[in-house]
This record gives structure tokens, sequence and C-alpha cells, in this order.
């Protein structure tokens, strides 16, 4: 392992300055190069190789982290036991930790360090819906039925950042640099619940840059914009009067022939809207019993475009159709913001650095166990058994995609803190290629040696690039330039969030209530069991599959 370190290093000052030019090559030739940086000092240097030996001498701990996220699955805005797992760490570290903040009972900020630059550090916490799976298991098997758990993967991220923070902070303390780091957590990142308020509360406004991360099938980093959407989150509850459904239904006003009645019409409108927009609704309340008609009735919208005026256009229909729906019905109705997501751009110069230190410790060391748990998987999906990647991808980014190449997606609430300061996010390689997002899948690889290699490998890059912001004024110089005269140029950060909106603390409550007890037991010991599969007896790597259960995860509900 040193000796491919040092050798990765001999050609670290080659890649800081290559990045660049084969970010030109891999995306955007239409944009001019970054203004370059002076070379990074050999005290710099000297730093990076420091934290990555310290994050390399912490693997034991950044597993044992990933794992116990892992066994809590718990639901946005119910991230109790992940928010006292990770403040009681960074307490013990001497972190300056304040909970419950900006209105959320799970959020919390923990800083280190005295004055600027102030770089923010974070990356999500939340678990997904019926996503309980074994890890380790490569067909379904659920630890508890019906029981959330991580198919986001989300369980990975904050043992990575704060794996790389005390790092850093080993080295804030011996060197007296100035610098203050501030780790976050994204909470409830699935109902895109809260990133845009702690923006419109103030959790950044003295912050210089943010590093993000995600788990990834890859070790990857992109800047300028993103090919995804951002999005509003509105629920609309509308209110009638109950009446005897069969004695006097003529009494009666169906706050649920309201919701209805809009879904109908927003169905009906999906011919006539563009390409790149992505709707779907849950209805969250239908009433109680079919013999009373019900007067209480809601239901919950993602509208998602590819920019501020389509989204707002998108709630503006939905809101239109609301009012339709209650003067069929007799009905009033109101609604409330959930939660919202800007469309996502990543900063150049932060990810160039980034791709550059990525270059340098590459992937993790992959075994022949690792790779036979992977190709099992893949089987087991029905998709190219090709295992884990041995090869580095290229930076990737465009200042802008032109409408036509939008094609919608998913969206993440990153967006907004990227349109606040320069930010970029960072995917390391803790899950395997072939899963299905938003799935039982994506939980698989998520406490296995997979995860706990990809967490490890992604906070040396990580460490490297707060290293990197520290002793390099330019680059943050850099960084807020490309923010404010390339970035902002064509357009300016609108928040979405109106001022009455507040968190939606409630949701996911009833769900972990039920489902609490019966997680607990499966809460991972780290005084008795090396790693959660040991505790779980689960065999590792898997015996492959036969050739006939070949996609038998895609057979079929599952």
């Amino acid at each position: 392992m040193r000796t491919r370190f040092c050798i990765a290093f001999a050609g670290a000052l080659f890649a800081v300055f290559a990045s660049s030019a084969s970010a030109q090559q891999a995306g955007d030739t239409g944009t001019p190069p970054s203004k370059p940086l002076a070379p990074p000092s050999a005290r710099t240097e000297a730093l990076k190789k420091e934290v990555v030996a310290e994050i390399e001498a912490r693997r034991t701990f950044t597993q044992q982290l990933v794992d116990s996220l892992f066994s809590f699955s718990e639901l946005g805005f119910q991230e109790t036991e992940t928010q006292r797992r990770l403040t009681d760490v960074l307490i013990r570290e001497g972190f300056d930790v304040q909970r419950s903040v900006f209105g959320v009972p799970t959020a919390w900020t923990a800083r280190y360090g005295s004055g600027r630059p102030i770089i923010a550090l974070g990356t999500d916490v939340d678990g997904l819906p019926t996503t309980s799976q074994t890890p380790g298991v490569v067909t379904r098997k659920e630890l508890v039925p019906g029981a959330p758990g991580h198919g986001e993967g989300h369980n990975a991220g904050h043992a990575l950042v704060i794996t790389a923070a005390l790092a850093v902070k080993k080295i804030l303390d011996r060197d007296k640099l100035t610098g203050t780091i501030v780790i976050w957590p994204g909470v409830a990142e699935e109902a895109l619940g809260t990133k845009a308020f702690f923006v419109r509360d103030g959790m950044f406004k003295d912050v210089d840059a943010t590093l993000f991360v995600h788990v990834g099938s890859d070790f990857t980093t992109t800047w300028g914009e993103g090919t995804g959407t951002g999005m509003v989150s509105v629920e609309y509850m509308f209110s009638g009067s109950s009446s005897h459904a069969a004695g006097a239904p003529w009494l009666g006003k169906s706050a649920l022939d309201a919701v209805e009645l809009m879904d109908m019409a927003w169905n009906f409108k999906r011919e006539h809207l563009r390409p790149s927009q992505r709707s779907h609704y849950v209805i969250t309340s239908g009433g109680n019993q079919p013999n009373v008609v019900p007067p209480y009735a809601s239901v919950w919208y993602y509208f998602r475009e590819i920019d501020y005026d389509h989204i707002t256009q998108l709630w503006n229909f939905g809101n239109t159709f609301a009012e339709a729906a209650s003067m069929m019905t007799g009905t009033t109705w109101e609604s409330r913001v959930l939660g919202s997501a800007w469309p996502q751009h990543g900063n150049r110069p932060l990810a160039e650095a980034m791709q550059a230190n990525m270059d340098t410790v590459g992937l993790p060391e992959w075994t022949d166990a690792d790779q036979q748990f992977a190709k099992a998987f893949q089987r087991a999906m029905g998709s190219e058994e090709r295992g884990l990647p041995m090869k580095l991808a290229q930076l990737r980014g465009r200042v802008s995609i032109p409408a036509e190449e939008q094609t919608g997606g998913g969206s993440d609430d990153i967006g907004d803190v990227m349109w606040t300061v320069p930010t970029i996010t960072m995917r390391f390689p803790s899950n395997i290629p072939g899963a299905i997002g938003h799935h039982w899948t994506s939980a698989v690889s998520m406490a296995t040696p997979v995860a706990h290699k990809g967490a490890t490998q992604g906070a040396k890059a990580y460490a490297m690039t707060i290293i990197d912001l520290l002793t390099r004024p330019d680059l943050l110089a850099n960084s807020k330039d490309y923010f404010n005269n390339v970035q902002e140029a064509p357009k300016k950060y609108k928040p979405l969030l109106r001022p009455q909106d507040k968190p939606a603390v409630w949701l996911n409550k009833d769900s972990m209530d039920r489902f609490r007890p019966a997680l607990s037991k499966f809460y991972y010991d780290s005084t008795r069991y090396k790693s959660y599969l040991e505790q779980l007896g689960v065999q590792y790597p898997p015996p492959m599959p036969p050739e006939s259960d070949k996609g038998i995860n895609t057979r079929g509900p599952q």
C-alpha cells in the first residue's frame, strides 16, 4: 500500500494541472479552462500524506460507524439514534456540538477550529421505507418485514465525513492552522426536507465552501449544471363534510372526491408537459371507512423540472387543479410545502481539486472476495457480471446543458446549498453497479467490506481536499470567482420556500414508532462483534447463485 501511494503521489502535481484539460476532453469543449492554481507546496503535500495515513489507521472506526448507522434504519426526521451516535463521537473529540438546530429535532452542527476559511462538511443520513435488507445477502431477505432500511446507502456518508474530519482536526491542533470545519447532516433528504430550510435560516451564511458526499457505485465528482431536476414538495389538503354514505350521501361533501378529481386533472395534463418534468403523488389520507363520506383527504405531490421557472409553473398548475377540484365538490382546500430542491450546479475549481486527490488515492483495493460478492449480486440482478470498478472515471462537467439534452431525473436538496456557497458532491464507491435506486437492492452492500472500503477511500480524498482549502488560498479564491462570475452569471438563486413554510418534522413518526422496537433488536453491538455481518451470521463472500437464479431479484414484485 505504501509503495502504491508513493507512486501515486509522484504523479499528483501532474494530476492537478491535467485535471482542467481532462475536464475539457470529458464534457465541456466550449468553456475556457479554470484559472490555474499555484503548485501545492511541499508542506501541503506532506499534510495530505499524513491525513491519508491517519485515515488508513482508522479503518475499524470507519467500519463500525458504517455498520452502526446501517442497523438503525431510521426514516427522515426520525434519525434520533443516528444523531445520538454521531454527535456523541464528535463531543468526545472536542467539537462544539449543537443539537436540534433550525427547527429540526434531529438536525445538528459540529464546529471545530477558529477563523477562516470555514468549510462545511455534509452528507445525508436518512433511510427509506420498506427497504429493510440483510446486508451481504444478494437476494431478498428482510431483517424486519416491511420496515425501513438503507436502500439509498446514506449510512456510510457520515462515517466518511467524520473519519476525514478527525484526521484534519489532528493537524489543526498540532500545527495551529487557521480554519474552521463545520459538520452537518442532510436530515430527511428523501423528502427533500431540510437543506433549503438550512439555507433560508442561515446555516451557510458564513461558510466559504461546502464539500458534500453521497454514496455511489464508483468514485466520481462533477462540476457545472447537473443532469437531474429541482423540485417542490407540496401537500394539498381538502375539507368537506361527512354524511352516511348510503343513508344520505347528498348531505356530504367528499374531500376524497376532490383529491381524485385533482389527480385526474394532473394525469390528463401530463401529455402536455415537457419531457424533462417528473411528477408523482401519493394519497396521504383518503377517509376512514367506506360508509362515511370523507370530510378530510389529502394528497402529496412532487413537482420536478430543470429550472426555477418551470418548477413554479408545475406548482401553479397544481394549485389551479386543487381550486377546480374544490369548486366541483363544494370543498375547501389549503396546501403546505414539505420541502424543495434547486437544480444542482457543482463548483469547477473544487471539483478539479477533488478529482486530483481522487486520482492520487485511487480506487479501493478490492479483494477476490469483494469481486465475487459483486458478481453474485449482479447475477441475481440479471445484469452484466462486471464486478466492482477497477478504473477511475474522468472528471466531467459543463457550465450549462442545453434544454434539449435535459431529460429529467431525480433531485437532491444539496442544490440549494450549491446556489448559496461554492459546493461539490463527491460520490464514493460503497455500492455495487447494477443496484436499483430507492430499493432494497441498494442496501445489500451497505454494511459489507465493499461499503467499508469505499468509505475509507473516499475519506482520504475528502480530507486531502480539506487540506487544499486550508493551505491553498488561491483554490478558495478561484472557487468563489467561478461561483460569482460563471455559475451566477446567467441566473441567481430564488428560494422555492416561502417565509411561512416550516420543516415537516412530523413525517415518518408513526412508521418509526411502529418499527423501531423490532429494529432495535438488530442494532449493531461493536463490543461483541467485529462486524455487522459477523453479528448477523452472514457468510462473506456469498456463493454465486446458480444460472437458473440469474435475474431473480427482478422477477415479480419485491
